[in-house]
């Protein structure tokens, strides 16, 4: 049977949403990954990842999330591999997806959530592992800090993030796992986005995806997680030592973490962060 290999269009995200709830994660709605295609971070985008198709129908698909970001003073182009499914009887024709992706020139790739073989397979092309030490810190009642205050409100956050920090916001807000917090302290504030996350199928678990002072965010970390605690229902914080700036006190090191791996001739791990990828813009 022939299978062909196309890009994922804008008329093609429905049909890839169905396939993906029907036969990768059938607890996403079908409108939630379609959702999380849709978002637009690059206005060169060339598609949406990858399909396969035999007899006109979809056997496969590999998931992918295009930014345009400056770094260092230089736009660089990324592009973050979300979800990956093949199904079986078309498995053999599943790297085809992969290395389709791995052709485009120009484009620094991520893989946020590999799993299973994908972990060894990307490093024999070539990924590199971040390092995402994960310390798990319970959240629980605290008293506010004197003159701190913590927030999710849009006119909060729009009235105290730098311009920078407010189009990351803007380009955001409409992800729908991304979720938004500042911490102020006098003239010092921290911009947090975090995700809910489960854990053998509890989701009570906040994951920090991005801090944006680091040295506040170790001082008012048992606050924060007071505020997730009573204003989210979180019980715990799963923070990255990279993310965060180090272990919080009171928190404890997993003794496993969830891999996480890149792909650039340029970019060092350190300029590596998980905005504008499928960690913000699909919630499972």
């Amino acid at each position: 049977m022939d299978v062909e290999l196309a890009p994922i269009t804008d008329d093609d995200i429905v049909s890839v949403a169905r396939f993906m709830h029907d036969h990768h994660n059938r607890d996403i709605a079908p409108e939630r990954w379609a959702h999380a295609l849709r978002m637009q971070w690059s206005a060169a985008a060339p598609h949406h990842g990858f399909m396969l198709r035999a007899q006109g129908r979809i056997v496969g698909a590999y998931l992918a999330y295009f930014s345009d970001r400056e770094v260092d003073g230089r736009v660089e182009h990324f592009c973050n591999l979300g979800a990956w499914c093949v199904l079986e009887p078309h498995r053999a024709q599943g790297l085809r997806l992969l290395m389709a992706l791995l052709r485009m020139r120009g484009y620094h790739f991520t893989d946020f959530s590999p799993s299973g073989n994908v972990v060894p397979l990307n490093r024999k092309l070539k990924f590199t592992d971040l390092d995402t030490a994960t310390s798990l810190l319970l959240n629980v009642p605290w008293l506010p800090g004197r003159g701190l205050r913590i927030t999710g409100d849009p006119d909060v956050l729009a009235a105290t993030l730098t311009p920078a920090e407010r189009r990351i916001h803007a380009d955001h807000r409409d992800a729908a796992a991304a979720r938004h917090l500042v911490v102020t302290a006098g003239d010092e504030h921290c911009y947090i986005i975090f995700r809910r996350d489960r854990r053998k199928r509890i989701r009570a678990f906040a994951s920090i995806l991005h801090v944006g002072n680091a040295s506040l965010f170790q001082r008012s970390v048992r606050q924060i997680g007071a505020h997730l605690l009573l204003h989210h229902g979180v019980a715990a914080m799963l923070v990255e030592e990279r993310v965060v700036g180090g272990r919080p006190r009171g928190a404890v090191a997993l003794r496993r973490s969830r891999p996480k791996m890149f792909k650039s001739s340029t970019l060092p791990a350190r300029r590596i962060d998980y905005l504008y990828s499928e960690l913000v813009g699909l919630e499972w």
